[in-house]
This record gives structure tokens, C-alpha cells and sequence, in this order.
């Protein structure tokens, strides 16, 4: 069974900014596609960002350039960087690997 276990999340103000981790024991994250979904409250689960074997990256519209996914294959972690953070951000915060297997998800919480 793959586990990926994700970090980072927490409660931040309007144009503050969080730094998501996730890690995957057992596997190693450079070998596949990574993904950051998110899923707000009533809402279906959306994709963030995603970063490929060959470290090209894309993003959802939303995120207009705020954002940046990373990964560090010396650490076998994946990182999603979040600049300038609306309430439109809150939600849970999950790593994919292959779009196949999930974390459980880390909050994020953007309020005054």
C-alpha cells in the first residue's frame, strides 16, 4: 500500500502564505507524475498543481501565479508554495501520486 502523507496546512490571513509538503515512504516521488488537489467544503475536488517525471509543472487557472509546485528528490518530497492567499483557498489540501493514490490531506484555513 502507498502512503503519502501531507503537512504544512494551518490557519493564515488574506495575502499570507503556507508551504505544503508531502512525502511517500516507500516510493519514489521522481519516478512519477505528483499532484496537489484540493477540495473545499460542498465542492468537488479540484487540481491544483501538478509536476511531471521531467520537472515541467502546470497549473490551474486560479492559482494565477501565486502558486508553485516543487519537488526535491535528494528529500523525496513534493512541495506546493502558496503566495498571496485568498479565503477562496480554504480547503483540504491532498497529494497525488499518478493521480491514482492519495493522501488524507492537510487544512488550510485562509481567514481574518
Amino acid at each position: 500500500q502507498v502512503q503519502l502523507v501531507e503537512s504544512g496546512g494551518g490557519w493564515v490571513q488574506p495575502w499570507g502564505a503556507l508551504r505544503l509538503s508531502c512525502v511517500a515512504p516507500g516510493i519514489q516521488l521522481s519516478w512519477h507524475t505528483v499532484a496537489w488537489y484540493r477540495q473545499a467544503t460542498g465542492k468537488e475536488s479540484e487540481r491544483v498543481a501538478e509536476i511531471f517525471i521531467d520537472g515541467g509543472s502546470r497549473y490551474a487557472d486560479f492559482v494565477k501565479g501565486r502558486f508553485t509546485i516543487s519537488r526535491d528528490t535528494a528529500k523525496n518530497t513534493a512541495f506546493l508554495q502558496m503566495n498571496t492567499l485568498e479565503l477562496e483557498a480554504t480547503a483540504t489540501y491532498i497529494c497525488s501520486v499518478n493521480h491514482e493514490h492519495w493522501g488524507q490531506g492537510t487544512q488550510v484555513t485562509v481567514s481574518s
